[in-house]
C-alpha cells in the first residue's frame, strides 16, 4: 500500500475528491465538514510523507484497508492529541503533542486512527513500504540495532511493532523546513525528499537513543525545549527564592542534567549562571525604577550576602550597586 492510497481512502470516507499533483496527492476538507488539508507525497524506493493539518467538526474513525501491508509509520504529533489503536488490541495509544510514534501493523491486526472533533490537528509521517525500501537499506542492516533489523526486514508486515517517544529538536526543525518550503516542480520535489531522509534518519538515532536511561541520553527532545523554557519562566517569577537546581528540574518534569544541557543550548550558560545573570539584571531595574535601598534590593533578588551582590554587579556594570543606585536618583531629581 503506497501512502497516496491512504488520502484516496480518507476521501472516500469523508465523501470528497482528492486531487493529484505530479507526485502529490491532496484533499481539501469542504467547509460543511471542517477546514484544513491533508497532502500525502510519493518518493522513490518506498518512502513518502503524509501531513494532517485540519479542523473537523465531527470525529472522524479512519481504520486503514484490511488485508493489505502497510508502511511503516513514523508520526510526529504538532498540536492536540489524536488516538492510535490496534484492530486486534484493547489497549488505545493517546499520541500527545511532541509526541512520535514509530509503528506497523499485520493484515489482520490493523490500524485504526481516531481524529477527535473540534479540534486543530497537525501530524507529519514518513511512510515507509519496507518491500519497495529493502533494496536501499539492506547492506546497512548488518550494523544496525537488532530491533530496527527485524523491523525493517518485515517486508511482509508479519509483525505488529508501536514505540511512543517525545521527537527531537531537529527533527521539529527539519519538519518545519519540508511544511514551510516555497521551492516549486524539481527542486521543490528533490528538496522534500531529502528532508524526508534527515527526519527518518534521525528518528532512528532517536530511537536508538531512547533505549538508554533518561540521564544518558544525548540528544535534546522538542518537550524538553518546552520544559526549559517553563524553567527559565519560573527563575524569573521567583528569583527571591530560587535556589535549588535540582527542585526546578523536578518542578518542569526533567533531570536535573537534561534542564543544564537544555540552557547550554538555548541560553547558552548554565542553569546557575542564568540565574545570576537574571539576579542582576533584576537589581539594575530596581536600582533604576525603585525606593528600595541596596541592602533591601539585595534580599529581593534572592541574595543574602550584600558584599557577594556589589561584587557580582560591579564585575558586571563596572560600578558598585551603591553608586549605581546614587547616580540614578540623582539623574531623577536633575
Amino acid at each position: 500500500m503506497e501512502v497516496s492510497d491512504i488520502v484516496k481512502d480518507m476521501a472516500n470516507s469523508l465523501n470528497i475528491d482528492y486531487e493529484i499533483n505530479h507526485n502529490e496527492h491532496c484533499i481539501r476538507i469542504p467547509k460543511e465538514q471542517g477546514s484544513g488539508f491533508v497532502r500525502a507525497i510519493t518518493f522513490d524506493s518506498g518512502v513518502g510523507v503524509l501531513e494532517f493539518n485540519c479542523f473537523l467538526k465531527k470525529t472522524f474513525l479512519f481504520e486503514l484497508e484490511r488485508s493489505a501491508v502497510h508502511p511503516l509509520k513514523l508520526i510526529f504529533n504538532r498540536e492536540s492529541p489524536f488516538v492510535h489503536e490496534f484492530t486486534e488490541d484493547e489497549e488505545t495509544h493517546t499520541i500527545n503533542r511532541l509526541e512520535s510514534v514509530m509503528t506497523s501493523s499485520t493484515p489482520t491486526n490493523n490500524h485504526i486512527f481516531k481524529i477527535p472533533a473540534n479540534t486543530s490537528i497537525s501530524l507529519f509521517s514518513i511512510e515507509v513500504n519496507r518491500k519497495l525500501f529493502e533494496e536501499k537499506i539492506d547492506a546497512f542492516l548488518a550494523n544496525m540495532n537488532d530491533d530496527l533489523v527485524n523491523l525493517f526486514r518485515d517486508v511482509n508486515g508479519v509483525n505488529s511493532f508501536y514505540y511512543k517517544g517525545h521527537y527531537s529538536l531537529e527533527i521539529a526543525k527539519f519538519i518545519e523546513e519540508f511544511t514551510e518550503c516555497e521551492l516549486e516542480g524539481f527542486m521543490k520535489s528533490v528538496f522534500l525528499e531529502g528532508k524526508a531522509y534527515e527526519i527518518l534518519i534521525h528518528q532512528l538515532q532517536q530511537y536508538l537513543d531512547d533505549l538508554n536511561t533518561p540521564e544518558k541520553r544525548k540528544i535534546l527532545r522538542q518537550s524538553t525545549i518546552e520544559s526549559v523554557k517553563e524553567a527559565a519562566s519560573i527563575i524569573e517569577e521567583e528569583i527571591a527564592s530560587i535556589d535549588n537546581i535540582n527542585v526546578l528540574a523536578k518542578r518542569v518534569g526533567i533531570n536535573q542534567n537534561t534542564l543544564q544541557n537544555g540552557f547550554q543550548h538555548l541560553y547558552k550558560s548554565s542553569v546557575k549562571e542564568y540565574i545570576r545573570n537574571h539576579r542582576i539584571e533584576k537589581a539594575k531595574k530596581l536600582l533604576e525604577t525603585s525606593d528600595l535601598n541596596v541592602t533591601e534590593i539585595t534580599y529581593a533578588i534572592g541574595i543574602s550576602s550584600r558584599s557577594y551582590f556589589s561584587k557580582i554587579f560591579k564585575k558586571r556594570y563596572g560600578i558598585t550597586p551603591k553608586a549605581y543606585l546614587d547616580k540614578s536618583r540623582s539623574n531623577k531629581s536633575a
